[in-house]
This record gives C-alpha cells, sequence and structure tokens, in this order.
C-alpha cells in the first residue's frame, strides 16, 4: 500500500480533501488520523498500540529515503524505529506499530512542508496495511520503510483575519505570526499554521478577551504549482474582567486568603499575565500538590469572568535529611522538620540542624554544628511581601577560627515583578571567636541588611540562559568596641546557551565584597571577606583564602574580588561535562589593591541531570598552592557552582 498525494492533473483545491482521498485509496486501518489540530475521521484506539500480548516476535528495520535530513526526521517520528531494539507484542503488535507509523511519518512530512509524499511500509515484504493482526511474520521478521518525500510547499497566502490591534503595552505584545514562518513565500509547514492560531487568539488575549477563539481555518492545496493558501479567522468574544475567584479543595488552608493571595481582583481588565504570576505566586507557597486555574467558559453579561482555582493539597507537615561532602572540607549531615501551613494561611516553621567537618577529624568539639528554626509568613500588606524571623545558634570551627554564635534577623521581603525582589531585615548576633591571631574576643552586632535581586535565569538549579544580579548593605554597629561599620557586596552571573537545545552553555560570575570601617581587630571574623570552597574558588579550602599576617595567619579582609568562568557541555540527556576557571582575591583595605597574589584554581567536572537539578561532582587543582592547601580537591553536591 501507498500513501500518496492526488495526481497532478487533478489538482486538489482543498488539503482536507486531499488528505482524505489519498489515506482512503487504500485500506488504512481504522484509526484517527489529525492535520492543524483536525480530526479528520476516526477515533483513537490506545488499544492499537499495542494489541493482544503473543509470544515476542523481533524484527530488523530498514529506512529508505531520499533526503538525509528529513530521514531523521522520519526515524525520530517512527515507533518502528525508536523500538528496533525490542521485540513487539507478537506479530499483531507489530503490524498494529506499523500501521500507527503511516500517520505519525504523514504528520512528520506535513511538519516539513511535505504535501505530496508516498509512504510505504512493507513486513516480509508485504504492505502493513493490507496484513490480518493473526499474519505469520518471519522471525525476525523484515521491515521495509520507503519515503519519497514529495516537492516541497510554501505558503501562497497565509492570512489572519480579525487580527488583534497593535498595543503600546510592551507585556502586551505578542509576536506576530509572519515572523513566525505564517507567511506568503514561507515554507508551509503545518507547524507554523497552528503556531499562528495559538498567536492571534493569545494577542486578543492579552489585551483583556479571555475567550478568545479560532472562528475559521481554512487551508487549501494547489499540488500542481505546490502552494498552500491559509486562512485564519478570530472571533474575540466580550471583553473580560475579573468575577469572583473561588477555591476548591481547599481542607486547611483558608479558602477565602488563597483566593486573595492570587491577586486577581473584581472588576480588574483580564490579563493572562496575572493568571501566570498568580499561579507562581501561590507555587512558592509548598502548599499544593496539584493547583490549576480553570475559566469560566462565558463572560458575563457585565463583562465579568468567574474564576475557580482548583488545589490539591499537601501534607502540612515534612521531614527531611542531606548531605554534602568534598575531600578538603569533609562530609556534612543536617536534617529538618517542617510544618508549611501552621495557622491556615501558608505560615512556615522550620527546625533545622546541621553538623559538618566529619572526617577532618573525629572529635565532636572539632565539628561545626548549627541549630535553630525559621518561621515565615507570607501574604503580608500585599500578596508580594512576605515577614521572615529566624534565630540560630552556630559553631563554626574553620582554618582562619571558630566561631560560637547566637544570631537573630526578622525582616519583610517583597517581589516588585517576577525578576525583581527586595528585603530589608534587622539583625543581631552575640558571638564569640577564638583564633591564632587576635586570641579569643567577644562581639555583639545589631544592624540592618538592605537588598536588591534581579533574577531572569531560566533555570536557577541549572541555568542555560538569563542574568542574576544581587547587591546587598548592611551597617551595623558593635557595641563592645563602639564601632559603627558598612559591609556591601554586588554579584553579577550571565549565562548564554548555543544553539536551540543549549547543549553547551557558558557562564560566568563575577562578586565584590567592601567594608568600610574599623580595623580588622576590632571586627567580627564572620563579617570580614573570606575565599575559597565549591562556591567560590574550588581548589581551596572552605574560607581559606584571606590576608595574610606578618605572624603567618591567615584573617579575613575588607574586601573581596570573586570571578569564576564556566563551560558546560551537555554530552547526553542526562550527562553533562563541565570545563571551569576561578580566581579570588581577598585584600585588607576596603578598596583593593590587589598587593597580593590571585588564587587561581582550576578543573571539571562530571554532572548527572536529574528533576531537581544536576548533581554536581568537580575536580579541582590550585594553580597557587601555599602550606595546607590540597593539591586535588573534590567537591560533590546538587545544582551547578553558581
Amino acid at each position: 500500500m501507498t500513501v500518496q498525494s492526488p495526481p497532478p492533473r487533478r489538482p486538489s483545491r482543498s488539503i482536507v480533501a486531499a488528505f482524505c482521498a489519498a489515506l482512503a485509496a487504500a485500506p488504512l486501518p481504522a484509526h484517527a488520523f489529525e492535520i492543524f489540530g483536525i480530526k479528520l475521521f476516526g477515533s483513537r484506539d490506545p488499544a492499537q498500540e499495542d494489541l493482544t500480548i503473543g509470544d515476542p516476535q523481533r524484527y530488523e528495520v530498514e529506512f529508505a529515503v531520499a533526503d538525509d535530513d528529513i530521514g531523521k526526521k522520519l526515524k525520530a517520528a517512527s515507533t518502528l524505529w525508536a523500538d528496533r531494539d525490542e521485540p513487539a507484542s507478537g506479530a499483531a503488535g507489530l503490524i498494529a506499530k506499523a500501521r500507527g507509523d503511516y500517520r505519525r511519518l504523514l504528520a512528520a512530512l506535513y511538519a516539513e512542508g511535505r504535501y505530496g509524499g508516498t509512504i510505504s511500509i512493507r513486513i516480509d515484504g508485504r504492505e502493513a496495511s493490507g496484513l490480518a493482526p493473526d499474519a505469520t511474520l518471519s522471525q525476525p521478521a523484515r521491515v521495509a520503510v520507503a519515503v519519497d518525500p514529495g516537492p516541497l510547499f510554501h505558503f501562497r497566502q497565509a492570512d489572519v483575519v480579525n487580527q488583534a490591534p497593535p498595543t503600546a503595552d510592551r507585556h502586551d505584545r505578542v509576536d506576530d505570526p509572519r515572523d513566525e514562518g505564517f507567511a506568503p513565500g514561507a515554507v508551509a509547514r503545518s507547524g507554523a499554521v497552528l503556531r499562528a492560531e495559538r498567536l492571534a487568539v493569545e494577542a486578543w488575549r492579552q489585551q483583556g478577551y479571555a475567550r478568545a477563539e479560532i472562528a475559521e481555518r481554512r487551508v487549501e492545496a494547489a499540488h500542481g504549482e505546490n502552494v498552500i493558501d491559509a486562512r485564519i479567522a478570530v472571533a474575540p468574544g466580550r471583553k473580560a474582567h475579573y468575577g469572583p475567584v473561588t477555591v476548591e479543595g481547599a481542607e486547611r488552608v483558608d479558602a477565602g486568603w488563597i483566593a486573595w493571595m492570587t491577586g486577581l481582583r473584581h472588576g480588574q481588565e483580564y490579563d493572562p499575565d496575572d493568571i501566570k504570576r498568580a499561579s507562581t505566586r501561590i507555587a512558592r507557597l509548598d502548599l499544593f500538590r496539584a493547583a490549576r486555574f480553570q475559566e469560566a467558559e462565558f463572560v458575563n453579561d457585565d463583562g465579568l469572568l468567574p474564576i475557580t482555582y482548583i488545589v490539591q493539597e499537601r501534607l502540612p507537615r515534612r521531614f527531611g535529611v542531606g548531605g554534602t561532602w568534598s575531600s578538603v572540607d569533609g562530609g556534612g549531615i543536617e536534617a529538618f522538620w517542617l510544618h508549611r501551613n501552621l495557622f491556615g494561611r501558608a505560615e512556615r516553621l522550620k527546625i533545622e540542624g546541621k553538623v559538618a567537618g566529619i572526617g577532618q577529624t573525629f572529635k565532636p568539639d572539632e565539628f561545626t554544628y548549627r541549630v535553630g528554626a525559621s518561621f515565615v509568613k507570607p501574604g503580608v500588606y500585599t500578596p508580594d511581601t512576605s515577614f521572615s524571623a529566624s534565630l540560630f545558634g552556630d559553631r563554626e570551627v574553620l582554618e582562619a577560627y571558630t566561631r560560637t554564635a547566637v544570631t537573630l534577623g526578622a525582616g519583610l521581603t517583597h517581589e516588585f515583578t517576577e525578576e525583581l525582589s527586595g528585603r530589608l531585615f534587622a539583625t543581631a548576633a552575640r558571638s564569640r571567636f577564638d583564633d591564632d591571631e587576635f586570641g579569643r574576643r567577644d562581639f555583639m552586632t545589631v544592624g540592618l541588611a538592605g537588598g536588591l535581586t534581579y533574577d531572569s535565569r531560566d533555570n536557577a538549579a541549572d541555568a542555560t540562559r538569563g542574568v542574576f544580579l544581587e547587591t546587598v548593605v548592611e551597617p551595623f554597629y558593635e557595641f563592645e568596641r563602639g564601632n559603627p561599620a558598612i559591609r556591601a557586596t554586588a554579584e553579577a552571573r550571565a549565562y548564554y546557551g548555543f544553539g536551540k537545545e543549549a547543549r553547551l552553555v557558558l557562564a560566568g560570575r563575577l562578586k565584590l565584597g567592601m567594608l568600610a570601617g574599623p580595623p580588622a581587630a576590632e571586627l567580627p571574623p564572620d563579617l570580614l571577606f573570606f575565599a575559597g570552597g565549591g562556591g567560590s574558588v574550588r581548589g581551596y579550602a572552605y574560607r581559606n583564602i584571606g590576608v595574610t599576617t606578618p605572624s603567618g595567619n591567615v584573617i579575613g579582609g575588607r574586601s573581596l574580588t570573586e570571578a569564576s568562568i564556566e563551560a558546560r557541555m551537555r554530552v547526553t540527556p542526562s550527562i553533562g561535562l563541565v570545563a571551569f576557571a576561578d580566581a579570588g582575591y581577598v585584600g585588607a583595605d576596603a578598596v583593593p589593591s590587589f598587593d597580593d597574589r590571585l588564587r587561581v584554581g582550576v578543573g571539571g567536572g562530571l554532572r548527572y541531570i536529574t528533576g531537581l537539578g544536576p548533581i554536581r561532582l568537580d575536580v579541582a587543582v590550585p594553580l597557587d598552592r601555599r602550606p595546607g592547601d590540597p593539591s586535588v580537591a573534590f567537591y560533590v553536591g546538587l545544582g551547578q557552582a553558581f
């Protein structure tokens, strides 16, 4: 059996009729066939994909396609090719698989603008469409797929009737279908028509017409001229404003509060971007296993569109355990208990503990410890504002010092846009430090910490494009010695992926820091700057790059410069390789003088891609190794280094 276009001497004006005629010319199985989103005939029958389970039917498949580029795409669409290393479920299963490939291959040809091609699928020399399900096949069966793509079709006409008017609001702008391949002279790919429909509808929705839809679709082909005439018409419907928002499925969560948290205010003009922002905002609460907005089918006579938010709650309590390890810093283990809905409005209480430094030593008094609790209340004043408070006790054992401290923080975080957020916190700390340079010192600090963050990355754990910018300013007062000071940091990260799939990504990071105030001897060491470690300069121990004193000790500095560059290559869908170079400098003065050497580490890494982000294994070598620095350092973690 051969699937082919009508003969040129009788050109078809209707592509739908042409497809039906072509397929009806031979005894195809009674399955559904769709093109441009239209089901031409039949119904979907999943059973046809895998009929009666029988003895394993092995087979060998060969593709014969004149065009190599199209041949690759046809193979990608074919289940016969994809499953060629696995036996089918009996002869019936192989025949069903072959019959399904007729429509898959035809759809692949249409996607490439080929509407006059022919397809033949033979099993043991017989056309698959003519074989009975109980046919006897050889073992292994020989499957031959032969495709003639036919001529390339172009759009002669590509019209959008009743297109949305231009808008001055840049947030409401939608790509022009002509720029996406729906234009006279362009290759008439089926996907271009579907994209044009989506864009035409979305342009109206962005201007408040929530129920805009395609009212008419006409796609005609002239096979003798190898051209397509396409026309789509949009019906925008009535302009919509938000009606009441109701919440279904809420049990432990205050449904009225969730409706308020959507930010969709009664009478406000409809905007699909509002729906998207509301989904993102509520997803951050981590309350629901599943959630979706359901818009009413019709806009009411008063122009209001009722909206229902359907949710499925998660269990409110959660317990977790995790660990980290590096050859330089040793191993660590941490655990937490979380209640994500303490009082019914997504109040979040987290109690956590951590032990680190295991392996460097086995003396418990030389481990690093952290224990404490944090509380977050979202929806303070506005849906995008949250209140946070935390109390932690720490004992941190580092090469440069040992710190024992209690810290307290409380403040507000506000999301201005999807990319821009800000925070302002009051902080207090009581701490004791022991080090070889200054001995034992006590500090009491109270201050403010304000910051702005701009984040346009496509994926925070494994970015392929976008930028991350953050600046933090922390004025504080130290009471033991009566010193005011101010600490500031600025960090920029950028990501650029090459190609459509971004299999190669270049990533760069630059961080600057400055601390103005009294000399280092009168400042808490944890507020001074250090570099080194898995998220800083790999190849060196954690916070072990600082200022070397005349006595040979390493203390923190009052200025910081760090830079990193990575080349990330995706080898397979789940495996990636990374090459990197890190550099860091810590200066004694608030303005860096670079009178000491820049510390540089280089290395490579392996990434195993998971749904939570890549599992990272890095190996780094310090290029300016000092006494006490490792010759080689290994790091294991979740997520990219930056």
